[in-house]
């Protein structure tokens, strides 16, 4: 008899070769039918693979992530039967999972394959899948292999990097793949198919070998999911930040400028302008200090702190100088330069903590394959600050910076997230710096304090950044997409290798620890999905147009001028449009632009000292009638629903 350790702590005895679908129907039943994957002792295992020892199993269905990668997996050798099919002479190379679906690499030679091919191969993937053939595993030797794929070249290529005794494949209906295991239990359980599309792609990623053509797939368990999954998409390209920042003209690219180097139109600084007006005074609140660095270093500085070692591949080239042997770099981060600021001057205890808040603008070298947008630029600007404190400090100081954070997402409507505590590889320690000593007393620090504040916390071991843990917040957006946004790091390592120090009560030099946080992340990619969760309608607090004023005809022009002074005296940002225009085409300009109100005046608003309001989205549900003094307080008493009063 063999133990099998449940997810829920639970062991149950087996007979030794019992599978995890048979440990699924113990469990129940109707659990059963629904689990299409497995992992046993952390390894992805078929649901048919016989276990023989003790072990801790886990049965995934579709709803798990690990579910839908074998599902999506499987997927890609039943498109790659229908592709062999449909294309006698194709070579096959690579087909994995990705997020949302999955892709073949496919060699295609002479043949074509367009957009017009994807319904027949949908029609075919899932005219195989009707079969239920099951997906077998079974091990062959390298020869076997090498006999297999000889007319294979990326096949062969694979093969030769394997050890003998290691390789299987895959079989289900008529067609066989190399491949490593993660399947579903058989093709029935696919009843959606979608080509998404095909993409030029180079043979492992390297532009000196062939291009192959890259097949992209999604699929599901019911046309139903798949059809709601199409229509996620298409909304998502409806809030498109690309798209909307043109729209609404916040920002703009230049190729004579340089790729991933946005510029912010006036709209766009005025939006940026009041993020960060509205961060700094939550700071200014809680203790911060302004400070500000230059945009270059020495490269001796990077050295110091390790991010030349961490970043110097993807930093721009160093700036020489006329000096024989000087190096600047355009800083990659701004801890180094805070680190520096700190050290300007010895300090005590009692001076502790030191919060250094800066929004300074570093640079990094993207590829420019892995440019998008504002969300991966080359020059972005963070909302750093680093807080230096004692150890008996550092506690509290790490929550009043869970604190800010959560000030943040609520005043901006962010409030579906996680708290991702991000340690170091449990085997790998090459890629950090430091004694485990200082990493374990930084790691208990943010697990403790996400505890206490009673944050919904998932650990992820390897997401460590290279000189500390992290608590990284994952937001959910309006379309069910998670994003990195805040983040907050622990750090023991930058003191010392700054030797950063204190004078303690006894007199002695100690060394500080460093806390990094930053509630946006960056102010570029935060727009962005700020942008695509709001579908550019921001709150009215931070629109750059909280309302537009609409005259029925030029002969209201004064009384719209005095209405736009008034708004003004109650801070309320609004322009008038007074084109040449039929009020109808004014509204649904005022529409597209998505600003919040529009303030309709003509004969009996002039003379009765009033304003005509319509909300932005809301056609067809009538206008009120209110004084200037009356939508003041409107959109008074709306702000303060939505903007958070930050407390310390």
């Amino acid at each position: 008899m063999i133990k099998i350790t449940l997810p829920d702590g639970s062991i149950r005895e087996f007979a030794s070769g019992v599978t995890p679908m048979e440990v699924a129907k113990n469990i129940s039943e109707g659990f059963a039918r629904n689990v299409i994957s497995a992992s046993f002792n952390g390894t992805t295992i078929e649901t048919e693979t016989p276990l023989t020892t003790d072990g801790n199993l886990i049965l995934y269905t579709w709803n798990d992530a690990e579910g839908k990668k074998a599902f999506w997996h499987s997927t890609s050798h039943v498109m790659a039967q229908a592709l062999e099919e449909l294309y006698p002479g194709i070579k096959l190379t690579l087909g994995p999972a990705i997020a949302n679906g999955f892709y073949y690499d496919v060699d295609f030679e002479d043949q074509k394959i367009s957009e017009a091919d994807f319904k027949k191969i949908e029609d075919r993937i899932l005219e195989i899948s009707r079969g239920k053939y099951d997906f077998k595993m079974r091990p062959v030797s390298k020869a076997e292999a090498l006999e297999m794929y000889k007319d294979n070249v990326y096949k062969t290529e694979l093969i030769s990097n394997l050890e003998d005794g290691t390789i299987t494949f895959c079989d289900h209906a008529t067609f066989t793949d190399l491949c490593r295991g993660g399947h579903i239990p058989n093709t029935g359980i696919i009843k959606a198919v979608k080509i998404m599309s095909v993409a030029g792609a180079y043979w492992r990623g390297d532009e000196k070998n062939k291009q192959l053509t890259r097949v992209y797939g999604t699929s599901f368990p019911k046309q139903k999911d798949l059809t709601e999954y199409l229509e996620l998409l298409e909304e998502a390209k409806r809030r498109d930040h690309r798209k909307l920042g043109k729209e609404l003209e916040l920002f703009a690219f230049s190729q004579k400028v340089g790729q991933g180097l946005p510029l912010w139109l006036p709209k766009g600084a005025a939006l940026r302008e009041r993020l960060e007006q509205f961060l700094k005074k939550a700071q200014k609140k809680a203790g911060y200090e302004q400070v500000v660095s230059p945009h270059i270093g020495q490269k001796e500085l990077y050295v110091t702190s390790g991010h030349y070692a961490k970043y110097g591949a993807d930093s721009f080239q160093p700036i020489h100088t006329p000096a024989e042997g000087e190096e600047f770099l355009l800083k990659p981060m701004n801890c180094p330069h805070h680190c520096e600021i700190y050290n300007v001057r010895p300090w005590s205890y009692k001076d502790l903590p030191k919060r250094y808040a800066e929004f300074g603008t570093v640079y990094r070298y993207e590829q420019s394959g892995e440019l998008h947008g504002l969300t991966r630029v080359r020059g972005f600007t963070q909302d750093d600050a680093h807080i230096f404190c004692t150890p008996e400090q550092l506690d509290e100081e790490f929550k009043k910076v869970i604190d800010l954070v959560l000030y943040v997402f609520g005043s901006l409507g962010f409030e579906n997230f996680t708290a991702q505590i991000s340690l170091r590889d449990q085997e790998n320690r090459d890629k950090y710096i430091g004694t485990d000593e200082n990493w374990e007393k930084a790691e208990n620090a943010i697990i403790n304090a996400a505890k206490d504040k009673g944050l919904n916390t998932v650990v992820e071991y390897g997401e460590a950044a290279f000189y500390g843990p992290k608590l990284d917040f994952m937001v959910k957006d309006a379309l069910g997409r998670q994003w990195q946004l805040g983040t907050i790091q622990v750090d023991y390592n930058l003191p010392e290798r700054f030797e950063l120090t204190y004078k303690g009560a006894d007199n002695e030099l100690h060394r500080p620890v460093m806390i990094h946080r930053a509630p946006f992340g960056s102010m570029e990619r935060f727009i962005a999905i700020l942008l695509e969760h709001t579908a550019g309608n921001f709150p009215l607090w931070l629109m750059p147009e909280q309302a537009i004023i609409l005259s029925l005809s030029e002969k209201y022009e004064n009384y719209a001028k005095k209405v736009l002074d008034l708004l003004e005296n109650h801070e309320i940002r609004a322009l008038i449009d007074n084109r040449n225009e039929t009020i109808g085409k004014k509204i649904r300009d005022a529409e597209m632009q998505k600003i919040p109100f529009m303030l309709i005046v003509g004969e009996e608003e002039e003379k009765n000292g009033t304003i005509s309001i319509r909300r932005h989205g809301q056609e067809g549900k009538g206008n009120i009638t209110v004084s200037i003094e009356e939508f003041a307080a409107i959109v008074d008493e709306e702000i303060k629903k939505t903007l958070k009063v930050f407390t310390v």
